[in-house]
């Protein structure tokens, strides 16, 4: 396909999206439409540790608050590198082993492919496509040209993205390193590792945190 072609097919996925639906959700359910995948998920960062993702519902949600857990995995490193990176779920990776391993069990058989959203010079989040079909009709080069006009469209309507969801989490990190004198970044790995141990997402260990149920301590 073309520029211009994928952008028709993008706007025509996305005039038939539930308009009451947030946008992001819309836009991420547009690209999966479009690429005709199984799933996908959209990450919008904005810094180191402060993200949100929002995901199509199916067996493949699960991958990204796992990535988010573990602090690695496709788009961690799609995030990092600035370039599209492609997973077969099922094989071990090297540069990402935990994850690699722990997918197996979610997405057998599935391509991950993580796509850097660009604005200009900045990478502002990941385009994610669960494929489990070999993809026909388009290439690498359309999947990042609809990335970067999903990444524009987001940065154009930043206000309307929902960040007061991460903010457990970035005031329990804050609570965890006063009481262990440690750094953020050391209480913000202890939470994950929390996580990863109950098999739990980050806001329901920070949710504990700031409750005082469960606190983190030195024994951890």
């Amino acid at each position: 396909m073309d520029p211009p072609e994928v952008l028709s097919l993008l706007a025509r996925s996305f005039a038939d999206t539930d308009s009451d639906r947030p946008l992001p959700v819309r836009l991420c359910e547009t690209c999966v439409d479009t690429f005709q995948a199984q799933g996908g998920a959209l990450t919008v960062s904005a810094g180191p540790g402060d993200r949100i993702a929002v995901s199509t519902r199916g067996a493949f949600e699960r991958l990204e608050p796992l990535q988010e857990v573990l602090g690695e995995g496709p788009v961690p490193r799609a995030l990092a590198v600035d370039r599209l990176v492609v997973m077969r779920v099922e094989a071990m990776v090297d540069e990402y082993p935990v994850f690699s391993h722990l997918a197996g069990a979610i997405g057998d058989g599935v391509t991950l492919y993580a796509v850097p959203m660009r604005v200009g010079p900045h990478v502002i989040g990941v385009l994610s496509l669960y494929v489990t079909d070999t993809p026909s009709g388009w290439d690498l080069d359309d999947l990042q040209f609809a990335a970067d006009v999903v990444g524009a469209d987001l940065l154009s309507n930043f206000e309307l993205l929902d960040w007061s969801a991460n903010a457990p989490f970035h005031q329990a990190t804050g609570m965890v390193a006063m009481q262990l004198r440690i750094r953020p970044d050391d209480a913000s790995a202890l939470i994950r590792a929390r996580a990863f141990a109950r098999s739990a997402r980050l806001l329901s260990v920070a949710q504990d945190v700031l409750q005082r149920r469960g606190l983190v301590s030195d024994d951890d």
